[in-house]
């Protein structure tokens, strides 16, 4: 953006032409038909150029739901002399449409009319300059509220504070803003908690946070919110039990943060609890907060519970469709999206989106569903006019490449209008390891790394393919790169929650207070299946340069998922709820063989959530049919 030069305005004479207008019901207006028939109606009395009866058009065009920005700046271009109402409202038409650089030419544009400004002026060009990330012309703003006498002013104050503490760099720079604007209310200690965490402070967010005198709700939000968002999910329990017991109103905001949380580690039961709150506190149902909960009870394996929530909605969104589609496709269960996007079609008003083919195609993807994710890939250009993007494309060659049709995904990839990133080539990828294709393997797969060089993932998928051809110096010149690069291998970890406590585990762990009964249901859990013809899987065994031997084999033995199962059927009861694992890479073929064997052998339903999809093992099967 071309630097803004924000100029001294002077206090001229109002040129506002504002008086009166008769025309207050133009409020009532329920669409844009509605307000042009007012429209013609105020040009009619010769009103066309009166601030007030002009400023209601504007409004109308800007702020409703069902209004027409353009014609609010049809109507504004064609007023001699707009005052500081008027400017506003732009202002705020400005934001809702992320328009942040018109916006702030615009104010400059005022300033050089010398429109007398307003303390309704300043707020919406400082979140424009926060937008924009324009902290010069933001401080020249500053200026301009001290220079009008609003520094004192709450709503200038916490929008300059929110454009400064965007740009915390530490603590003291929270003291400092806070010593320089003395009236702090929930807004002002909200947007420093939120300023600090978003810089990567999250510590120094708690403290401020205890620092609050009276905390109130939104203060509560915030810190929890700020955990969330960086992934410290325990602290945000930890925050909300207090919160509870200090009897603090638990509004939609808090509940969406911690559902959001329950959501990140599978924690159903404690998502079951907050979902239960929600209803018992009387919090509006809207169709984002019952979007969240279905999120949640998606992610956390509870597909019928889910699709309860949707069906019980009174409005639904395009998200909520999204929403669940994709539900339905990370569970594998590609005819129910393709069924239910019928049913959005037939029974909607609403139009699906680019999310949802996306979603639609990886249900197919889940599935096998070849032809059908084929026609609905075509059938989004044709029929809704969505051009295919980088995730649709990725999901067609993913679904090529999983049913073994790897020229077909190549010739895919080939034919794209864009280059593909390395998501794209990355399913051809994986397809390829799968089928054991080396061939076009070695052929993309560098050009995966040097598209994502910092992801470990796409090292690994690499070496795993040359280690399956037993091409050992080129994973050691991977495993070398990664070095150099100083790219650092993802840790795998596997939880469980029971009884509203999430219990973690990595490969190997010996940190549970309850170590050693695991390991020993795992000798027995290992015994068990051993008898059912399982044995260790000697790719992964090689690919972990291990021996045939017993010893050598103890790492796949005793992976995160394993400790998980072997901890759920260790202090659950037979015939009991299914036991729940959340882990956070994709699980490998060793311990999916493993955990079918031990649904059989122990009569339990062990569902577990990998990076990609879920896994309903009953009986010995997989709800994926080993497509996965």
């Amino acid at each position: 953006m071309h630097q803004v030069n924000v100029l001294q305005a002077t206090n001229a004479p109002c040129v506002s032409t504002a008086r009166k207008s008769p025309f207050t019901n133009l409020e009532s207006c329920s669409s844009m038909a509605d307000l042009k028939q007012y429209h013609a109606h105020i040009i009619k009395l010769g009103l066309s150029y009166d601030n007030d009866a002009m400023g209601r058009v504007v409004k109308f065009c800007c702020v409703s739901e069902c209004g027409d920005f353009n014609y609010a700046l049809k109507v504004f271009d064609k007023l001699p002399h707009p005052d500081a109402y008027v400017y506003n409202t732009i202002f705020r038409g400005y934001l809702r449409a992320h328009m942040y650089e018109d916006c702030i030419i615009l104010y400059v544009h005022m300033l050089k009319n010398f429109v007398k400004l307003n303390q309704f002026t300043f707020p919406p060009v400082i979140r424009a300059c926060c937008a924009r990330g324009c902290l010069k012309e933001g401080k020249q703003v500053h200026c301009q509220v001290i220079k009008h006498g609003f520094a004192q002013d709450s709503f200038c104050q916490n929008n300059l504070i929110y454009l400064y503490g965007r740009r915390l760099d530490s603590s003291e720079d929270a003291d400092r803003i806070l010593d320089h604007f003395p009236n702090k209310d929930d807004v002002t200690w909200t947007t420093l908690i939120t300023g600090l965490a978003r810089s990567g402070r999250l510590d120094e967010a708690v403290s401020l946070f205890e620092s609050i005198p009276e905390k109130s709700s939104a203060s509560w939000n915030a810190v929890i919110a700020a955990c969330v968002q960086n992934n410290r999910f325990n602290e945000a329990f930890s925050l909300f039990s207090r919160m509870k017991k200090e009897k603090i109103f638990m509004d939609k905001f808090v509940a969406a943060s911690m559902l959001s949380a329950c959501t990140a580690l599978g924690a159903l039961e404690q998502g079951e609890q907050i979902h239960g709150l929600i209803k018992s506190s009387g919090i509006e149902m809207n169709p984002k907060l019952s979007t969240t909960i279905m999120d949640m009870y998606c992610k956390c394996g509870r597909l019928d519970k889910a699709l309860e929530v949707f069906n019980e909605m009174a409005t639904r969104t395009v998200s909520s469709w999204n929403c669940m589609i994709g539900g339905f496709a990370m569970h594998g269960k590609g005819n129910e999206a393709i069924d239910l996007l019928k049913r959005m079609e037939s029974d909607s008003e609403l139009k699906p989106d680019y999310v949802t083919f996306v979603n639609v195609l990886a249900a197919c993807a889940h599935s096998g569903l070849v032809e059908e994710g084929e026609h609905y890939f075509s059938c989004m250009r044709r029929v809704y006019g969505i051009e295919p993007g980088m995730e649709h494309y990725g999901c067609l060659v993913d679904l090529l490449g999983r049913a073994g049709f790897l020229e077909k995904a190549k010739q895919v990839i080939a034919e794209m209008p864009y280059k593909p990133d390395a998501g794209v080539l990355c399913a051809l990828l994986g397809a390829c390891r799968i089928h054991g294709n080396f061939e076009i393997a070695e052929e993309i797969g560098w050009q995966v790394i040097e598209l994502d060089p910092t992801s470990s993932g796409r090292y690994a998928l690499l070496s795993n393919v040359y280690a399956k051809a037993c091409k050992w110096d080129e994973v050691a010149k991977i495993r070398k790169l990664m070095d150099e690069r100083g790219v650092k291998k993802v840790a795998g970890s596997s939880s469980i929650e029971l009884n509203g406590i999430v219990n973690e585990f990595i490969a190997n762990g010996r940190t549970h207070p309850e170590t050693k009964n695991i390991y020993e249901k795992i000798r027995e859990m290992l015994a068990r299946i051993r008898d059912l013809g399982y044995t260790p899987d000697s790719d992964e065994a090689s690919l972990h340069g291990l021996s045939e031997d017993e010893e050598a084999e103890n790492p796949l033995q005793y992976h995160s998922e394993k400790l998980a199962i072997a901890y759920g059927l260790l202090k659950t009861k037979a015939g009991g709820d299914p036991v729940r694992v959340t882990k956070n890479l994709r699980v490998c073929r060793d311990c999916h063989e493993a955990s079918k064997l031990i649904s059989a052998c122990y009569d339990r339903e062990i569902i577990v959530r990998d990076r990609n999809r879920f896994h309903h093992f009953r009986r010995g099967v997989c709800s994926c049919n080993d497509f996965w």
